[in-house]
């Protein structure tokens, strides 16, 4: 809106067009007693939006644990904080992009990026790695390519040119995804305990500084756009989409940093979702002040820009921070030795009211607290999903049937090589990385200077989700944390990002509720608490939502570098051991049940969280004591697959003694991990397993360049180029 739009008179259809429905409106004007400009109903709209106010999910996000005695800052920051020991801190979290990103593939990744790494250097911490979590349509479906595409060079352009690797991530593909995909992204950075800021602004009369690039129109209402379902229409919103500058971006970490070496800083926070309308009321209502604006002082870089317009922008690489008085000038100084816009914008007042003020007109006088903390909360009606039937399969079969289907398993979208995305990726630069994507069942960066090493991972099975949101729930954090302790990682806690689709829909918010429960479940069994997060509700095209995805990303601590484990073969007369119980071989919502059979039902399989935790914790010990090899957890395609993918990743075959039976070979039972051993190691493993009660069996010897089960064989070469040629020849297939 521009011009005077600011004047105009509000209307319930100007309302209704701001994402605030009757019932909320009411509520405004009993917080104001009076009728709302139209600034201050656009900076109601962005504030209480989904995207902001988490007014569906807010109650039962409450649930969740968050605290442990590694737990520095929970949530309710820009990131959390967790102790990794001397005097050091990781500082992470994650966030979606999804609408942005489908509208405009390559800017809404690529400002997803730098939205998630504005998170993590405000609060102190030198970004270190990035990771990603993607979901998109069918691998035919027409449009699949150009986003794929698009968001894979926005992630890669953005990351590689602000000079942080990315080091992990998934990329899974399904038609509920056609109309809506998914752009999660996760930073990860490391601080000094000492030197972590927070968003609380204090001090009445302290200046408050604006730093960055400079306000223009792109992304108005992004926040409002994120919250609200796509239609036909939908490409329409391209102005919504926010325009990312990376070389801005790398400036802007650098001067923070600096600057928070002068202790100078009393509270800081980026502009993301709602821009400076959010960031300056966070502060303020952190701080228990009130906050004065002049937007006369704000750089912009477009003419005739309306208070609405400069409020509600989000132009990125952008913060506000509230500096000590005495301390102004070094930081003018440090923002023009890097080349960055700086401004006095305002300053905190003790009114306990946002005041916008541009070209002589109070255009804004909003109290702070109600903003912030009297957003509508709904107690959404929901009801469970239907538990599903159990799945009836005939496993039998023959050793050269069963290697054929691991041959069709490898090359279908889930399972096949994404090397075609994460080559696109630079993750040796700042050459800490240890374990890059593909090596390990998670990114490995060393804590630079040190011996310690962070294992960085995301996960989640969004078809477990959907037939059984409990049991989806808990084995997304479950496998988060496999993948943690199949490094040897102690895993320390978890960002989320729960994706859903429309929560006014009883069966989708039944969804929401019942993977929290399972999320809390795990985190508790576990002690993996959640120090962060973001959700992302209406993920709906026409009405047809996404399948249920709370994407978790999980951090773990390896305090020796040198004892860590990755997933390849190392060395042919190896043992291989399956640690965990086999159990029935469950084969619903399986990979196997839906790429070979064409079957998307059955129950997922059951995730035992007591036999997670000790299996892990078993499976921990022997990495950390130097008895094993190799490490893969279990997961998507079951053993076989697992065997596979070490197998390609080494280089060397393996002679197996599993049974021809597709439960065993392709089911999906959880806490399970291959681990191999040298024999004499191998026969210590064997011993002691049984003393802790875990169950551990023998399942084959590596060797060879084939995978070799009775009688029949298949070569690494073939089940390589079924497994590699899947996306590239996708992607190369289209004009």
């Amino acid at each position: 809106m521009t011009g005077t739009a600011q004047a105009a008179t509000i209307t319930p259809d100007i309302v209704a067009a701001h994402g605030i429905n009757a019932e909320e409106y009411q509520h405004l004007l009993a917080i104001l007693g009076r009728e709302p400009n139209l600034v201050e109903l656009g900076i109601f709209s962005v504030m209480w939006s989904e995207h902001c106010s988490y007014k569906s999910t807010r109650r039962h996000i409450k649930k969740l644990p968050t605290t442990g005695p590694q737990v520095i800052c929970g949530p309710g920051e820009n990131a959390g904080v967790v102790d990794i020991g001397d005097g050091q801190a990781v500082i992470f979290k994650m966030e979606s992009h999804n609408h942005p990103s489908f509208i405009e593939p390559y800017q809404g990744a690529a400002t997803g990026v730098g939205g998630i790494l504005r998170d993590v250097f405000t609060m102190g911490a030198r970004p270190v790695a990035l990771l990603n979590s993607l979901r998109f349509g069918a691998i035919d479906h027409a449009k699949t390519p150009h986003l794929l595409s698009g968001v894979v060079a926005g992630i890669g352009g953005y990351g590689n040119c602000v000079g942080v690797p990315t080091v992990g991530g998934e990329c899974t593909f399904h038609a509920a995804y056609n109309g809506n995909n998914l752009v999660n992204a996760m930073a990860v950075g490391i601080a000094e305990q000492d030197k972590i800021f927070y968003s609380a602004a204090s001090g009445i009369g302290n200046p408050v500084i604006y730093v960055g690039a400079k306000t223009g129109r792109d992304g108005i209402h992004g926040a409002t756009m994120a919250s609200a379902e796509f239609d036909d229409d939908s490409e329409e919103k391209r102005p919504t989409v926010q325009v990312g500058d990376p070389f801005t971006e790398k400036l802007l970490i650098e001067a923070c940093l600096e600057l928070m070496q002068q202790d100078a800083i009393i509270g800081i926070q980026d502009m993301g979702a709602a821009g400076l309308t959010c960031s300056s009321l966070e502060m303020a209502d952190k701080g228990n002040s009130g906050i004065e604006l002049n937007l006369d002082d704000v750089p912009v870089r477009e003419t005739g820009m309306t208070a609405y317009e400069i409020m509600l922008s989000e132009s990125q690489e952008r913060m506000l921070m509230v500096v000590k008085p005495e301390k102004e000038a070094l930081a003018r100084g440090i923002f023009a030795k890097w080349g960055l816009d700086a401004a006095v914008v305002g300053h905190l007042t003790d009114t306990g009211h946002l005041v916008v003020k541009y070209q002589g007109k109070v255009e804004a006088d909003l109290p702070v607290r109600p903003l912030s903390e009297e957003a509508p909360v709904y107690d959404r009606p929901w009801v469970p999903t239907p538990k599903a039937e159990n799945v009836s399969v005939d496993t039998s079969t023959t050793p050269e049937a069963l290697l054929h289907t691991l041959e069709t398993l490898l090359g279908s979208p889930d399972l096949a090589s994404k090397r075609w995305i994460w080559e696109q990726y630079d993750y040796r630069v700042m050459n800490d990385t240890v374990a890059p994507e593909g090596t390990a069942d998670a990114g490995i960066v060393r804590v630079h200077g040190s011996k310690k090493a962070l294992a960085v991972t995301s996960d989640c099975t969004p078809r477990y989700c959907k037939a059984n949101p409990v049991e989806g729930g808990k084995q997304a954090v479950a496998e988060a944390w496999r993948n943690l302790t199949a490094t040897g990682a102690t895993p320390l806690a978890i960002t989320n990002c729960l994706n859903f689709g429309n929560p006014e829909k009883p069966e989708i918010m039944g969804q929401i509720v019942g993977c929290i429960e399972g999320m809390k479940q795990a985190c508790a069994t576990l002690a993996f608490p959640v120090v962060s997060g973001n959700a992302s509700l209406y993920n709906e095209t026409n009405g047809q939502g996404i399948l249920p995805t709370p994407a978790i990303g999980g951090v773990g601590l390896i305090k020796d570098v040198s004892k860590h484990a990755r997933l390849a073969f190392r060395q042919t007369g190896d043992v291989i051991i399956r640690i965990g119980d086999m159990e029935e071989g469950h084969l619903g919502q399986s990979l196997f049940l839906r790429e070979i059979l064409g079957r998307e039902e059955g129950p997922p399989p059951p995730v035992n969280l007591e036999a997670e935790k000790k299996n892990g914790d078993f499976v921990r010990w022997l990495i950390q004591k130097g008895w094993v090899t190799a490490c893969h957890d279990l997961a998507d395609g079951g053993q076989l697959v697992a065997i596979a993918e070490m197998a390609l990743a080494g280089n060397i075959g393996a002679t197996l003694t599993i049974a021809s039976d597709l439960g065993r070979a392709f089911g999906e039972d959880q806490a399970r991990y291959i681990v191999t051993a040298d024999p004499v190691y191998a026969e210590r493993i064997l011993k002691k397993a049984p003393e802790d009660g875990i169950t551990a069996n023998v399942i084959g010897e590596t060797g060879g360049n084939s995978l070799q089960l009775e009688d029949a064989s298949i070569s690494l070469e073939k089940l390589r180029y079924a497994n590699e040629n899947t996306l590239p020849q996708r992607m190369l297939s289209e004009p």
